[in-house]
This record gives C-alpha cells, sequence and structure tokens, in this order.
C-alpha cells in the first residue's frame, strides 16, 4: 500500500495517472490479475466489487443476496457518498456559508440516514445477516455523521449497525483516522497504510 498525499498532489504524478486516469483515490494495482496478469482498477465499488470476487469473501456469490448487497453498494456511491459529501462541502470547506446548499445536503442527508434506519430494522447489517462490501462502502460516510450535523440517537437503527460494524470490518484491529488521505490500522506490532 502507498499513502497518496494530496498536499503534494501525488494524484497527479505519471505513475498514479497510470493507475487511475481520473486523479482520485482509491485506484489498487493488483499484480496477480486476472489470468496471471496484473491489473489496475479505481474507483472504490469496482474495486470492492472486484476484491469480494477474487477471495470470495464480503459478497454472496449469486442470487437475491448478491443483488441485495449490490443495490446496497450502488445506493452509497450514487446518493449517500456523493450527498453526504456535498453536505461536508457545505459545512466544512466553502469559503463562505451558503445557506441553500447546507438546508439542501444536510436535509438529503438525514433523508439517507432515515432510508438505512428502516433498512436496518429488520437487519443486522445492510444487506441482511452478513457483513458484506455494502457495510464497507457505507460505514466511512457514516463515521463522519458529526461532519454533516446527523445526529445518531435519531437513528436508532443505524447506531446499532454503526456500534457493531468496526468489528467485522477490521478483524479485531485497533482503526483510527490518521487525516484527510491516510489510515492506519494497527493489530499487534504491525501497521498498515491504506
Amino acid at each position: 500500500a502507498h499513502l497518496v498525499s494530496f498536499e503534494t498532489q501525488d494524484q497527479f504524478t505519471p505513475e498514479f495517472l497510470s493507475l487511475n486516469p481520473n486523479n482520485k483515490i482509491p485506484a489498487i494495482l493488483d499484480p496477480d490479475g486476472p489470468n496471471g496478469e496484473p491489473m489496475a482498477l479505481w474507483e472504490s465499488g469496482a474495486i470492492l466489487i472486484y476484491l469480494a470476487d477474487k477471495t470470495q469473501k464480503f459478497l454472496p456469490a449469486a442470487g437475491v443476496a448478491r443483488y441485495d448487497s449490490l443495490q446496497w453498494l450502488m445506493w452509497q456511491m450514487g446518493g449517500f457518498g456523493p450527498m453526504l459529501g456535498q453536505a461536508h462541502h457545505f459545512l466544512r470547506a466553502a469559503p463562505s456559508k451558503i445557506e441553500y446548499g447546507i438546508k439542501r445536503y444536510v436535509d438529503e442527508a438525514k433523508r439517507l440516514y432515515g432510508v438505512l434506519d428502516k433498512q436496518l430494522a429488520g437487519n443486522a447489517f445492510v444487506a441482511g445477516d452478513e457483513f458484506t462490501i455494502a457495510d464497507m462502502s457505507i460505514f466511512p460516510w457514516a463515521a463522519r455523521h458529526e461532519w454533516h450535523t446527523v445526529n445518531l440517537a435519531d437513528f436508532p437503527n443505524v447506531k446499532r449497525w454503526y456500534d457493531i460494524v468496526p468489528a467485522p470490518a477490521t478483524n479485531g484491529a485497533k482503526v483510527r483516522m490518521m487525516g484527510r488521505n491516510e489510515l492506519v490500522a494497527r493489530k499487534g506490532a504491525s501497521s498498515v497504510r491504506v
């Protein structure tokens, strides 16, 4: 794994652009891709599906359960992530307070939390009884709930899920955010940057 620093604009280097022409994180290079050939892949949803299929973990192989997981992954990629990202922007990064943008995206964030809360009312995890890539994709956005002024007490099923997801997600490792572009996971004496 390699740290990609936005501060030094690593995402614009020829090396990184050879992995992701859209100059965004994440991107991976699997040296043992299909047919044993190296494969570059970008976009978080595509990476999650690829890795789940390759390892045969965190995504049912077929049937309704697979498509339930995939539709919630797409829900995150097309709604939860982008709308919460806009809420983050208008609340934290905009050079001036634009009340219309704040209200629009905070209201949408809360609506989406309501959708998630309703889904979790009857499920241990987002797509059912098993932890899947859908949970992996949604959790990092929910972990920043305070950034979009969402109180998890207003969404008790999301709160229950939020409290249990780190256990399967990290396989017991202690995880902490190290700034905007770095996650350090520690298990025993080892560290991994992703």
